[in-house]
């Protein structure tokens, strides 16, 4: 995904003193994490990456964890984030650590080499979810739209904290069972879409939705040349966005999935030639909106992709 205009870049500054690191509470960087307790030492200290994985883990851990997510807002992109202090005096502090994976926060890893916290333990996402990159194409990381990745997440997170906290583990595994249950009430769904609309044709943006469409039995017909241009913030060619735009003049595609958290002129363009031609737009995002968790944020993003079909 590329980097909005908008987007808040924090550096990490080498050599920071310790005056900087006991001050680093009070600064501006501590409004990117979010942490559901304070002061609560005796509860499993867990980092995410982004709120999408702190939330999966307040589900699972309940009062026994302590969450900070580095990346809760939605000006900031996980691609191209760099650390603060702040962040890395949390992570070194942490018991379980979440990260995405395949190239999408690699921040984590850098920060975990850097500050030495080798007895965290380090749950990687796309290494759960056994995805792999198509030969010859690239892989999509966006993990967290891949329903049965995330039920493998889930346990996953529920044996850390479990270790974490051997004399609770069977409240984190029953725990992950309910959340588990819940998600698959979200493939139901999904199947529902495929039973109705298994075939039709979709267009994106970015490859963001892809494992939710996919499971869902829709067929992306934007140029791959298009989706990865706006993802990795390069110009799109004039033939690829008139090949694009012509799939709205056409009525070609059922509804164009927008991701909602970046813009520039030629997706703009895209959105702008979908609603001309009275085709849905869908927006998504790569991190929890505002008062969701994890499950209510799915649950309207599956509802919404319905409706849209259904018009």
């Amino acid at each position: 995904m590329p980097t909005p205009p908008s987007t808040l870049r924090l550096a990490l500054t080498a050599g920071v003193g310790l005056a900087l690191l006991a001050g680093c509470g009070t600064s501006s960087d501590s409004k990117n994490q979010t942490s559901t307790s304070h002061g609560s030492s005796h509860k499993i200290a867990v980092t995410a990456s982004t709120n999408v994985y702190g939330d999966i883990a307040r589900q699972i851990g309940g009062d026994r964890v302590e969450i900070t997510s580095v990346i809760s807002d939605p000006a900031q992109d996980p691609h191209s984030y760099e650390a603060n202090t702040q962040n890395q005096l949390t992570l070194s502090k942490a018991k379980v650590v979440i990260e995405n994976g395949g190239g999408y926060d690699d921040f984590i890893d850098r920060m975990l080499r850097s500050g030495g916290n080798s007895s965290a333990q380090l749950i990687n996402a796309v290494e759960v979810s056994g995805r792999t990159a198509p030969k010859g194409g690239a892989l999509n990381e966006h993990v967290w739209y891949d329903f049965p990745t995330v039920a493998k997440i889930a346990d996953r997170i529920a044996a850390a904290l479990g270790k974490a906290d051997p004399a609770h583990a069977a409240t984190f595994t029953k725990n992950a069972a309910t959340f588990k249950g819940k998600l698959a009430g979200l493939e139901v769904k999904e199947a529902d879409i495929k039973k109705k609309h298994d075939g039709e044709a979709i267009s994106i943006t970015e490859p963001v939705p892809l494992y939710l469409t996919e499971a869902s039995g829709l067929v992306n017909k934007t140029p791959e040349e298009f989706s990865t241009a706006i993802e990795e913030g390069r110009d799109v060619s004039p033939k690829v966005l008139q090949e694009t735009l012509a799939l709205y003049s056409g009525k070609q595609v059922k509804a164009l999935l927008r991701n909602a958290q970046t813009s520039g002129p030629q997706s703009e363009k895209v959105e702008s030639a979908a609603k001309t031609a009275d085709i849905p737009v869908v927006p998504v995002t790569e991190t929890l909106p505002k008062g969701k968790d994890y499950l209510g944020w799915m649950t309207s993003n599956v509802d919404a992709l319905a409706s849209a079909l259904g018009k």
